[in-house]
């Protein structure tokens, strides 16, 4: 099962998109509808929230009056909290109800209005966010729901703004135009991307290797990191120690490969793997089978120091590479090393840059992503000593304790 978590702002078109998604397949779980559902006449929800707020916010048939209860908690922040406790377990025992009926291979859409607001991207697979410009949202609440347009305009203040949601998107669906432009991107998305990472996920099937092709460098690396990285600390939960951005997308103006490494630090290679593999399937990642042996280094050459589990990103539309050490390693501490040195040494850059430009055009053409990879290692291992006269002039360390990590885009060497 793929879950997949659906927002925008009010006026935006997300209707629209979920009603088409469900078209090509999907199974959808509405989140306003459950908040309908839940306070229907005769519901406990409905009893609750009668006796927290009074017999007047039920109409004569006793159904919720919803206009006198939004009188009631929209200027109050301490109504609308008292409100928000009683309706938001019920929501959540009916939402995770319909979730776990869902098929095996289904792709399941939750359809939540504040789902940015409420920050809860980490719990999808993938978030998707349904965007349109505010002058058009504006007009489309005052033809299509009777507002007026200071009445819109203050809805849409009230909701998280464009940075945020853009933060929190993993796929950005521009609705300002034509529906059939819109559904003809959400079909794209279905085909190219939603089908098969819910196929990967199910099949635990990796992604094949990217091609040894260096980009330039993408200032959307590090927010792709941070959503990546809180869905993997939400489905883990306490036992690893910590997430980190590591390779070369985590050092700012480096050209690399789109692919994103991130490295997750355990206790021990020997704690619940079964557990550990089920929480990141979950994440969105499948596994490559056994334990990886990185490639021993010529100051710790025993190969049972150099271990790691590998994990890939089922969806095809980010490539990321997870591994998997053991805090304190060498493995894991090469990884952070190296990354802190090249930000801080702009020379070693260069030099690494040289290094993966070389490399990159002699495996170009048979697209030798192993080969590539292989090839870099003569320049790592010469450079190992240079990294490490850097970490003792520069003080630099790693903490090996279970706290959150520095910022990936942080320039400290220590953390």
């Amino acid at each position: 099962m793929l879950r997949i978590g659906l927002t925008g702002g009010i006026g935006a078109g997300k209707s629209m998109v979920a009603r088409r998604l469900v078209e090509l397949g999907a199974t959808l779980v509405d989140a306003d509808a459950i908040a309908r559902e839940v306070v229907e006449p005769g519901s406990p929800g409905l009893a609750e929230v009668a006796a927290a707020f009074g017999a007047d916010v039920l109409d004569a048939d006793g159904a919720l009056d919803r206009p006198k209860l939004g009188s009631i908690v929209f200027g109050d922040p301490a109504a609308r909290q008292r409100l928000n406790g009683i309706l938001h377990p019920l929501i959540g025992r009916r939402t995770a109800e319909l979730v776990r009926a869902a098929a095996p291979d289904a792709i399941v859409v939750q359809d939540i209005p504040l789902l940015v607001e409420g920050g809860m991207g980490a719990a999808f697979g993938l978030v998707v966010v349904v965007h349109a410009a505010v002058d058009e949202r504006i007009r489309r609440l005052v033809t299509d729901r009777g507002m007026t347009a200071e009445d819109a305009r203050a809805r849409i203040d009230a909701q998280a703004d464009e940075p945020a949601r853009r933060a929190a998107a993993d796929v950005w669906l521009d609705n300002t135009g034509t529906p059939e432009a819109v559904r003809a991107e959400v079909d794209r998305l279905w085909r190219d991307r939603l089908v098969p990472f819910e196929a990967n996920l199910r099949l635990d099937r990796p992604r094949p290797p990217m091609p040894p092709r260096l980009v330039e460098p993408d200032p959307g690396w590090p927010a792709e990191y941070e959503r990546l990285a809180a869905r993997i600390r939400a489905a883990v939960g306490e036992w690893p120690a910590r997430v980190e951005h590591i390779g070369s997308t985590a050092v700012p103006g480096l050209p690399a490969k789109d692919v994103l490494d991130i490295q997750l630090g355990v206790r021990s290679l020997a704690d619940d793997e079964a557990g550990e593999r089920d929480a990141l399937r979950a994440a969105g990642f499948t596994r490559y089978p056994g334990i990886v042996a990185d490639t021993p280094k010529p100051a710790d050459p025993d190969p049972a120091h150099w271990r790691k589990r590998l994990y890939v990103s089922a969806d095809p539309g980010r490539p990321v590479n997870l591994h998997v050490r053991e805090v304190g390693s060498p493995g894991y501490r090469y990884a952070l090393l190296f990354r802190d040195w090249l930000r801080a040494d702009p020379a070693a850059r260069a030099e690494y840059l040289a290094a993966k430009r070389k490399v990159e055009q002699a495996h170009w053409e048979d697209q030798d992503t192993a080969g590539y990879a292989e090839a870099k290692e003569p320049w790592f291992d010469a450079a190992l000593p240079l990294a490490e006269r850097w970490a003792t002039t520069s003080g630099w360390r790693i903490v090996l304790s279970y706290e959150p990590a520095q910022p990936s885009g942080s320039d400290s060497p220590k953390v």
